[in-house]
């Protein structure tokens, strides 16, 4: 139970971190989805404050067992920028949160030998509907039946998966803070492993000119975007340390909370910047997004042991 309350108010954070995410890169305060996920993993580097806490040198053969899964992450969260600059935050973290919970699914079972009763994967079930049935596109007139960013929805939700299952296998093995900073060494040679891409490095290259005279616009966005990453890291903090006291499937289907915290973060902040935030305010819309937050809650109810 302890795990479940800490992983709500992860999402909570993380969810006002994807709120800010979607300020800066929508009003083009930072220029490209790449430039963002770049400085976010260089920030991971800050991991090593927890030092003193539980870090250890491990076997050189086994280091690269911590840090592929933070690469993995940071290219989970490069097509997560990408899709989030195209569409609402609170229909893109959905999508990406519906096919986290599936892909852990099926890895949980047949590689970490987890095991859920009915009523747990029942709230998976309504869990992963309710993230489904919010990414639909209901808007008429428009090509495709799902959203701009559906596909790098798709890509983040894989590659997400794929590192949270790993992150869950080395916290059975070695402690949280040991875990926590090599990984987030790996999520720091994802970042610079972006350089590799020309388009994308030429991008990051030209951002460094904003260091050298910055302009107070650019001070500000550097100010909160450091803000944000410093929430967005808590919220981590919090979620894989639930991650490491309970059922790494039941951790990540609440994800699904963070879709509430979004669509109500989203319409607020869409009162204030209307052209970042453009939340679609309609019945229909409003429909969509009641009825997706009904099958969540019930999910949250069966996978927490409230019922």
């Amino acid at each position: 139970m302890s795990g479940f309350f800490l992983a709500i108010g992860a999402y909570f954070l993380i969810a006002l971190e994807t709120i800010l995410d979607k300020f800066l890169l929508t009003s083009k305060r930072v220029s490209h989805p790449a430039n963002y996920a770049f400085y976010s993993g260089v920030m991971s580097f800050f991991a090593l404050a927890f030092f003193y806490w539980g870090f250890h040198i491990i076997l050189a053969e086994r280091i690269v067992f911590y840090l592929i899964p933070g690469i993995i992450f940071t290219y989970g969260i490069l097509f997560l920028f990408f899709a989030i600059e195209k569409n609402e935050a609170s229909q893109v973290i959905p999508l990406v949160g519906a096919v986290i919970p599936i892909i852990i699914f099926f890895i949980s079972v047949f590689f970490l030998k987890e095991k859920l009763n009915i009523v747990e994967i029942t709230g998976v079930i309504f869990l992963i509907a309710g993230g489904f049935w919010l990414s639909f596109n209901m808007r008429k007139n428009v090509k495709g039946k799902f959203f701009d960013g559906f596909y790098s929805s798709i890509l983040s939700g894989l590659f997400l998966a794929v590192a949270f299952s790993c992150f869950k296998q080395l916290y059975n093995q070695d402690n949280f803070i040991n875990v926590y900073i090599w990984t987030r060494l790996g999520v720091m040679l994802g970042a610079l492993s972006l350089l590799f891409v020309p388009a994308w490095r030429r991008k990051i290259f030209q951002s460094f000119s904003n260091f050298k005279k910055p302009s107070e616009k650019n001070r500000n966005s550097g100010v909160l975007f450091v803000a944000t990453k410093a929430l967005g890291g808590l919220g981590s903090i919090l979620k894989e340390k639930a991650t490491s006291l309970g059922s790494i499937i039941i951790v990540n289907s609440l994800i699904s909370i963070e879709y509430v915290f979004i669509f109500v973060l989203g319409i607020v902040f869409s009162f204030y910047f209307p052209m970042v935030f453009q939340e679609k305010k309609d019945v229909k819309n409003a429909f969509q997004k009641l009825t997706a937050i009904a099958l969540i809650t019930i999910g949250i109810i069966l996978v927490s042991g409230l019922n």
